[in-house]
């Protein structure tokens, strides 16, 4: 006689290969923070300020500058920004049950590089006190009204009688996508040659602008974000098993719909608001993950958040150090790193499927 397991429960080894990975990948993002502490422009490394602070010396006022104003916001922020867009990929994946869906399905990117582009170009023409009075704001809150705005258009549209189609938040999505781009290309037409460059290195991506205040404004709805996609494991996963089945053993299956949907909205949102256009991270993420432990969602979602900050901070070490004293687009070194890797991912799951 055979037992009856829960369905929605993965083998025993299977989380304990999850809960390990938890704890090797929390230990990898402590490496990767210090990583960050220890490299930079300036001639200021962790060693020296801790060796400092052992033997009771004061640091300078330079010292104190780069380690709390610019080093310790910016590390702060790629870590909020990379598990955003990791754990958004996953709950995406997980809700349209496609390993290619990504936070750009619901109209994010294209609506938040629409929004940041309008503050770019005509924002240009604002009068001169009301740029003042944004200062370098104006562009991440035009990126995050265009990115949720676009969002809740969409799911306005997909949604019917009360119920969400994934199938119609995908195809709409492709419109919505290129009618953003459409809009982007008149304005980026009309730019001058300032503004190009600045709309060039916003899609690029980059920590460089870093800043407590930044910090603070997008880190809240951040971690509200990937808390309430944190609570998704489970109808994640019944939801594998198909629509009916999940409605089945008690899954509200349009209420963990709109969880999903607000929760990728609002920490993909604020990320790409503050950091700009960076790849690749939501998608390749939960593909590693799992190939290592499994799609369990209610351990994937959690190891993504560590992944995504652990590699997000890599790749911003790397954009620091490639060609210093300047400083690569993060957004260009986490294409160049994760398109190889999603190419594997994709040779390997397609040798597992034709053996």
């Amino acid at each position: 006689m055979t037992a009856i397991t829960d369905p929605l429960v993965p083998p025993r080894d299977r989380l304990a290969r999850a809960r390990v990975l938890h704890w090797m990948l929390a230990a990898f993002l402590l490496l990767c923070a210090l990583a960050s502490l220890q490299v930079g422009a300036a001639d200021v490394t962790l060693t020296a300020l801790l060796g400092k602070l052992v033997s009771g010396e004061a640091l300078s006022q330079m010292e104190r500058v780069v380690l709390l104003d610019i080093r310790l916001p910016r590390l702060t922020m790629g870590i909020l920004v990379g598990a955003a867009l990791a754990v958004s990929g996953a709950a995406m994946q997980g809700l349209f049950r496609n390993p290619l869906a990504d936070p750009g399905i619901v109209g994010v990117g294209a609506g938040a590089g629409l929004g940041a582009i309008l503050a770019i170009v005509p924002g240009a023409l604002l009068p001169a006190w009301v740029q003042e009075l944004t200062g370098n704001h104006l562009t991440p809150f035009a990126a995050f009204l265009g990115g949720w705005g676009s969002t809740l258009l969409l799911y306005r549209v997909s949604t019917r009688h009360g119920r969400t189609s994934v199938a119609t938040m995908l195809l709409a999505g492709i419109a919505l996508g290129a009618l953003a781009g459409a809009l982007s290309g008149i304005l980026v037409y009309i730019a001058d040659d300032r503004q190009l460059r600045d709309l060039t290195f916003w899609g690029l991506g980059s920590l460089a602008g870093a800043s407590w205040a930044k910090v603070f404004a997008a880190g809240p709805l951040i971690l509200l974000s990937i808390g309430a996609a944190l609570m998704l494991g489970r109808g994640l996963n019944a939801l594998a098993l198909g629509e009916a089945t999940a409605a089945h053993i008690g899954i509200n299956v349009q209420h963990m719909k709109n969880i999903a949907i607000l929760a990728v909205a609002g920490a993909a949102g604020a990320a790409v608001a503050v950091s700009g256009g960076i790849g690749f991270i939501g998608i390749v993420v939960p593909h590693l993950l799992r190939l290592g432990s499994g799609p369990d969602h209610r351990t994937l979602l959690l190891n993504s958040a560590l992944l995504g900050a652990s590699l997000l901070i890599l790749a911003d070490v790397i954009a620091r150090v490639i060609i210093a004293p300047a400083e690569l687009p993060i957004g260009i070194v986490t294409a160049v790193l994760g398109a190889p890797v999603f190419l594997w991912i994709l040779l390997k799951r397609r040798g597992m499927v034709e053996t």
